[in-house]
């Protein structure tokens, strides 16, 4: 299923304010957690250039989002949920930026990493989503959605319609 994606942005985090228009194909595999997952990376991400990888789910050696630089090369790779740490030291090794938004328990993902040999793992950016808080979002998705994100220390606030949800988008360090 395509998903229209309409959001206001403030990251006062970043100072990024931005007025978001994308779509989200939604694998029939694919969980709310996993594609809200996705939708957010991209905005907590976002940057000029950041897209969606082209083949989606269906190439697992893919990273979630990505951002292309100069000369075909990877400037930023995006990982979603608990990647492998083969596919981490892959990104780190040919990207020059790697973060991984988890909706997962990200205790796991940090086992991965260090029992793997994960190129430049003290430098992965990891950010754990509240899974309560994507269920929650996840039960208000339609096809086309119109929602406002704020980003204050930490702090998601995402209003949908009369509805505010709250979390905190918590960092996580190996």
């Amino acid at each position: 299923m395509l998903h229209r994606f309409q959001i206001e942005l403030s990251d006062i985090d970043r100072s990024v304010y931005e007025s978001l228009d994308f779509r989200v194909a939604q694998h029939p595999s694919e969980t709310y957690p996993y594609m809200l997952s996705r939708v957010f990376a991209y905005c907590l991400a976002y940057q000029e250039g950041l897209e969606f990888t082209p083949g989606g789910l269906a190439d697992p050696e893919a990273p979630a989002l990505r951002k292309m630089g100069l000369h075909n090369a990877v400037d930023l790779c995006i990982e979603i949920g608990n990647p492998s740490a083969r596919k981490l030291h892959k990104a780190s090794k040919t990207a020059k930026q790697v973060m991984i938004f988890t909706y997962k328990n990200p205790e796991v993902l940090l086992t991965e990493i260090r029992n793997g040999d994960v190129h430049r793992a003290n430098e992965l950016q990891i950010f754990a989503f509240n899974p309560d808080f994507l269920e929650d979002l996840g039960k208000v998705v339609e096809k086309n959605n119109r929602w406002s994100l704020l980003v204050q220390q930490g702090q998601l606030d995402v209003t949908v319609g009369e509805q505010t949800f709250a979390s905190d988008l918590k960092t996580v360090s190996l």
